[in-house]
């Protein structure tokens, strides 16, 4: 008996369709329950989430990359252009609100989803990609490091979760 290979594709996205928006919300709200919601530990009122993806396309500085897994969307990442007024740092761009839904994982789609922001952030010129994320990811640790990105320091309290402080790890690559 043979397995069937799922379909993995990523894309940048300009607009979220109205389905893509129920599977991102999904997505979403999986990744919460597992406890990789960025930022996010309650799963918040399924509106709460639709405004949230909605807002995102509104501001021009956030580009959103989506992954599928047999044309469901799966995981989504965010790319952060620097403020117009930050010239010193207008070479970085931060990686954020990145996960991949627990469904999805192992099919190889967040090597992908970090290629794909990458090769985005290197087509807009950034010549650098600055990141961070709870030191309780560790499988997201792993693929920055395996990916290059370079450790640089840890906030022992960057975060509150389930009445303690959880420490974060930030991490930048050179992209040029």
């Amino acid at each position: 008996m043979s397995t069937r290979t799922p379909l993995i594709s990523v894309e940048t996205i300009s607009t979220i369709q109205n389905g893509d928006l129920h599977e991102l919300c999904d997505a979403t709200e999986a990744a919460i329950e597992d406890g990789g919601g960025f930022g996010w530990i309650e799963i918040p009122a399924r509106k709460t989430l639709e405004d949230y993806w909605r807002g995102v396309m509104l501001i021009p500085e956030r580009i959103l990359i989506i992954g599928r897994v047999d044309g469901v969307v799966a995981s989504s990442c965010q790319i952060v252009r620097p403020p117009k007024n930050n010239e010193a740092q207008r070479f970085a761009c931060q990686l954020t609100t990145f996960f991949v839904a627990p469904w999805a994982r192992g099919h190889g789609l967040a090597p992908m989803m970090l290629d794909e922001a990458e090769a985005f952030s290197k087509s807009e010129g950034y010549k650098m990609i600055n990141l961070d994320v709870r030191s309780t990811q560790e499988s997201a640790i792993r693929r920055y490091e395996g990916a290059g990105y370079v450790h640089f320091a840890t906030h022992p309290k960057y975060a509150f979760v389930n009445g303690k402080y959880v420490s974060g790890n930030f991490y930048y690559k050179e992209i040029e």
